[in-house]
């Protein structure tokens, strides 16, 4: 989840519509996106707005650009509310996470690192800059942020998960098995937790249980590919050919390339 700043807290609005757009800006009452973006748009183009106030709009709209997918119109707001407010971790660490997602690793990596330069304690910037680790196979730097989150914030979902993932990859499975187990204890509907368990299993060979596990993970996400090549691969053990290959090609419809990332997990394909 993105992390929002407080308008109301930096402006001191005089008329009713003015009020309600900077509710409407913060999200508040389960507004819509499209609402967000135009209550934010409207403070931004009022003229009142302090220059903390404009900085915390452009970051709320590029949140909610971010949150459509739409982060050619996001980067250039929180490249606004940097401008305005160059001390504030928040955009910085909210525009690595839209580079994050549109694949441009070495900016998202620049922008949490600045982040994480001002604010130090930023357990979410360093989950996301392990994300870019992630995605640039740099296991063992990711490793490390998600140690350094927990560290600093021990109920912060992400990193637990992301770590056992990680871990998982890089073989420390009864490691990485705890850190999944904590998760689930109190997020018992995490895909992606079900998943990275389902690898350890794999990776332990107990294709049963890997089995159990990402089947567990396709039921909250049923296009989650890397459950359904993991599951093939655990069903072929098994010796389910049939099920086995169903589960493969449907994976493979839905993310090529997974052959050789499970290679680079440590699994590789029977048939």
């Amino acid at each position: 989840m993105l992390l929002l700043g407080s308008l109301a807290a930096a402006q001191s609005p005089k008329k009713s519509d003015y009020l309600g757009n900077i509710a409407r800006c913060n999200g508040s009452d389960l507004t819509s996106l499209a609402a967000r973006i135009d209550a934010c748009t409207a403070l931004i183009d009022s003229g009142q707005a302090t220059p903390t106030a404009l900085a915390i709009a452009y970051n709320n709209r590029g949140n909610a650009h971010t949150a459509k997918g739409d982060f050619d119109r996001a980067i250039p707001d929180f490249d606004q509310s940097i401008k305005l407010d160059p001390t504030s971790a928040k955009p910085f660490n909210n525009r690595g996470a839209a580079y994050l997602r549109k694949g441009e690793y070495d900016l998202a990596l620049k922008a949490f690192d600045q982040a994480i330069k001002l604010n130090p304690n930023y357990g979410r910037a360093l989950v996301n800059r392990a994300g870019v680790y992630l995605k640039k196979n740099e296991y063992d730097r990711a490793v490390r942020d998600y140690d350094e989150a927990i560290r600093l914030e021990p109920n912060l979902e992400a990193a637990w998960s992301g770590r056992c993932w990680t871990r998982a990859i890089l073989g420390s499975l009864q490691a990485a098995l705890e850190d999944c187990n904590k998760v689930l204890q109190s997020w018992p509907n995490d895909a992606a937790t079900y998943d990275s368990r389902g690898l350890i299993h794999l990776k332990m060979g107990q294709a049963d249980a890997a089995i159990d596990d990402f089947s567990s993970a396709l039921r909250f996400d049923p296009k989650l590919a890397s459950a359904l090549y993991g599951r093939g691969l655990a069903r072929l053990r098994n010796g389910d050919k049939a099920g086995g290959d169903a589960d493969i090609s449907e994976a493979r419809t839905i993310h090529a390339g997974l052959d050789d990332e499970f290679i680079r997990y440590g699994v590789r394909d029977s048939n």
